[in-house]
C-alpha cells in the first residue's frame, strides 16, 4: 500500500469523527480533522489532501458549500460525502458540486467507509 496518503475529514459528531480517525491512521492514512466547514475548508487550502471526507449538515458552513469552495480551489482532491442525509434533492445538490461518492450514515460501517477511500484512492 502507498502510505501517507492524507485525507482531511470533516465531521461535528465528534465520537464518529475520533473513531474515523483512528481508523484511517490505523491503516496508514495521515488525517486531519474539522469540526465545522469553515475550519475544514481552511484546511483544505493548507494542506491539499488527496480526498476529503465531508458531513454535510455542518456548523458555520454547510458540507455542499464547503465542496462547492474545494471545486473553486482546482485542486484535483477527491471528495466523499457522509451524511444522514437521504433526501434525494439533497443528493442531488451534492452530486452536483463534483463529489466522487454520497454515503448515507445509516447504511455503511467503518470498513466499508475505508475500503471505499482506499478504492478511490488506488490503495490497497
Amino acid at each position: 500500500m502507498k502510505k501517507n496518503k492524507k485525507i482531511v475529514i470533516v465531521e461535528d459528531d465528534l465520537a464518529l469523527l475520533r473513531a474515523l480517525k483512528d481508523k484511517f491512521e490505523s491503516e496508514g492514512f495521515k488525517v486531519l480533522t474539522a469540526a465545522d466547514g469553515e475550519k475544514g475548508l481552511g484546511m483544505v487550502k493548507k494542506e491539499k489532501p488527496d480526498l476529503v471526507l465531508i458531513d454535510i449538515l455542518l456548523p458555520k458552513m454547510d458540507g455542499i458549500t464547503m465542496a462547492k469552495e474545494i471545486n473553486k480551489l482546482e485542486l484535483g482532491t477527491l471528495m466523499m460525502f457522509l451524511t444522514n442525509l437521504s433526501d434525494p434533492e439533497k443528493i442531488s445538490e451534492a452530486m452536483a458540486t463534483d463529489i466522487t461518492d454520497y454515503l448515507v450514515k445509516s447504511d455503511w460501517n467503518i470498513d466499508e467507509v475505508v475500503g471505499r477511500v482506499k478504492q478511490k484512492l488506488g490503495v490497497k
